[in-house]
């Protein structure tokens, strides 16, 4: 997950989300070992990238659209590592990011999902991931987690 948050300040984020879910929910470390059903969360100023190996990367490298961490490098990193099974989902946020990367989700067969610009406080985001035309899920907030539930399940076995 990434959040553009001002770099000096330190991002209170997994406390809030940890509050809220039973999922374990951290700061993303370099070099860390992907384990389902939990929640990373990008260090303020750093982008989050996912290894082909199951490894989270953080970089230092160049702004995109003028924000690090930049959910467009975090959805390209995640379409080459899982192909079919990635999930992009862009949230209220202001500008363009996201973008790109919903358009790498797409090309290699995963699934993006959109907040509703009607109820997004800040539509940018959501409108321009909406805009590349490859988008399967348009939803209201409340109907984001159910739908990954969904996605997400395991069929049974039979």
């Amino acid at each position: 997950m990434v959040q553009h948050v001002d770099p000096r300040h330190r991002s209170l984020m997994a406390e809030i989300l940890a509050k809220r879910t039973a999922m374990p929910v951290k700061e993303a470390a370099a070099g860390e070992r992907i384990r389902p059903g939990h929640v990373y969360i990008a260090p303020p100023n750093r982008h989050l990238l996912v290894n082909a190996d199951g490894t989270l990367e953080l970089t230092q490298t160049e702004l995109v659209h003028f924000v690090r961490p930049s959910a467009d490098l975090l959805f390209e990193s995640a379409a080459a590592a899982y192909g079919e099974r990635a999930i992009a989902v862009v949230l209220s946020g202001s500008g363009k990011d996201g973008s790109m990367g919903v358009k790498a989700i797409r090309k290699t067969g995963g699934t993006v999902i959109v907040q509703d610009t009607h109820n997004a406080e800040f539509p940018g985001m959501p409108g321009a991931a909406m805009a590349t035309g490859m988008v399967d899920f348009v939803l209201p907030l409340d109907d984001i987690a159910p739908a990954l539930r969904t996605l997400c399940a395991v069929p049974a076995a039979r």
